[in-house]
């Protein structure tokens, strides 16, 4: 059941093709839709994707709120006006995710109005987001002097002190001291202080996705723990080096983390079969297992791996987007970060040196560290032999610095598997 949309609507954007599946992204407090920029270009070439600004911030005026001189709102507000503009772009059900406050709407529309969302990702968001008092002291504080006293501290909540003078970085505190209206941040303040969903995370039954930034002071790590115990079958991706605005900071971990929950819980009907793949559960595993190839060994080297698909080869690319990326790599029971280190250890026991390369070159797209890589080659030093050690470590030093030099996903070439 739809409910007859509200005027104004909120401002929104529509990327991707019409006939994709929905995918809603909420921003967090502060921010505008721009929050989601690093990963549109990647989501829109799957589905549909939907971003909304929160009132007063980038193109929503504070009055979608209502006229008054002081408008206040709470997070089931915030979720109607949601729920009104899918109405209005004619959704009835869709993919959410969201940062933050823009998670606590969509985890508020899971636990009541289940049949609208179809899997749900959490970043960075909470249950309860603190002591009410704090918010309200907040909101008291920027209806007095306005978003400026917010911005100056807000770069230590939302970044690493690593990545807080990045261009990045600069940007979105820019963007929050310009074009986002007291009224509308102290209203959200509002929302915030309210909310409580730590007694109906039980009532999400949609698959549901939490990230959580180690070095998040504003939802620290135990409030998406909390999320995860709460929400039945919720899994969990917590993400070194990133605070609260983890998608910014480390966006291509959380892209990664996005797209295999989305793949791994398709709603709409399978993608057009690819050549060779019988029947639904195949191309339901050849769509899902398409986007986690891509999520892991990036774009362009599926596409490489793609053009050289030859008439001999074609049903070998077929078996390896089913088989290890649409049934292994999309499994549950491990995590992304984990298949990596199993990955990189028996591909050193084999010497596949190829493949080692782009591996290593995935794992620090799937979230680990160098250092973590370091005790991967080092546990492999003792169980698969010194020898093969020491070549993978030569290999690694080389694909780690480049990393570090240029983070972009364009060096291993490899034989994929």
């Amino acid at each position: 059941m739809t409910h007859p949309p509200a005027a104004p609507l909120m401002h929104h954007t529509v990327d991707g093709p019409e006939d994709a599946p929905p995918l809603l992204l909420g921003p967090s407090l502060g921010a505008s839709l721009a929050v989601w920029d690093p990963q549109l270009p990647a989501l829109t070439r799957q589905f549909r994707v939907v971003r909304w600004d929160l009132p007063g911030h980038g193109g929503t005026p504070t009055d979608v709120l209502g006229p008054a001189p002081a408008p206040t709102t709470t997070v089931p507000e915030l979720a109607r006006l949601v729920l009104d503009l899918a109405d209005s772009l004619g959704i009835g059900r869709f993919a959410y995710a969201g940062v933050s406050l823009g998670g606590a709407v969509g985890a508020w529309i899971a636990a009541h109005h289940p049949e609208r969302i179809a899997s749900l990702a959490l970043v960075c968001s909470a249950a309860r987001f603190g002591e009410p008092a704090g918010w309200r002291e907040r909101a008291a504080l920027v209806r007095e002097a306005g978003v400026g006293p917010v911005a100056e501290t807000s770069a230590s909540r939302w970044f690493t002190p690593a990545f807080a003078h990045s261009p990045e970085a600069t940007a979105m505190i820019d963007a929050l001291r310009d074009s986002v209206a007291p009224a509308g941040y102290a209203a959200c303040c509002d929302a915030l202080a309210a909310y409580d969903l730590r007694d109906d995370l039980a009532r999400i039954t949609a698959p549901t996705l939490v990230v959580a930034g180690r070095a998040d002071p504003a939802t620290p790590p135990a409030r998406s723990r909390e999320l995860t115990d709460g929400i039945p079958d919720a899994s969990l991706v917590e993400l070194s080096a990133a605070a609260h605005l983890a998608g910014v900071e480390r966006p291509a971990p959380v892209l990664a983390a996005l797209l295999g929950h989305l793949a791994a819980h398709p709603d709409d009907g399978p993608a057009a079969p690819a050549p060779g793949v019988p029947d639904s559960d195949d191309r339901s595993r050849h769509a899902a297992g398409t986007a986690v190839r891509r999520a892991v060994l990036g774009d362009a080297h599926v596409d490489r791996s793609l053009a050289r698909t030859s008439a001999l080869t074609e049903v070998f690319q077929d078996f390896l987007t089913r088989y290890a990326w649409g049934e292994i790599w999309t499994r549950p029971g491990l995590s992304r970060r984990t298949r990596s280190c199993i990955t990189l250890t028996a591909l050193v026991a084999g010497g596949h040196h190829d493949e080692l390369a782009m591996h290593l070159e995935a794992a620090l797209r799937n979230g680990l560290t160098p250092q973590e890589i370091q005790e991967v080659l080092l546990q492999s030093a003792v169980y698969c032999g010194v020898p093969a050690a020491n070549a993978a470590f030569a290999l690694a030093d080389r694909v780690v610095a480049a990393h570090l030099a240029d983070p972009a996903p364009h060096r291993a070439e490899g034989t994929e598997k």
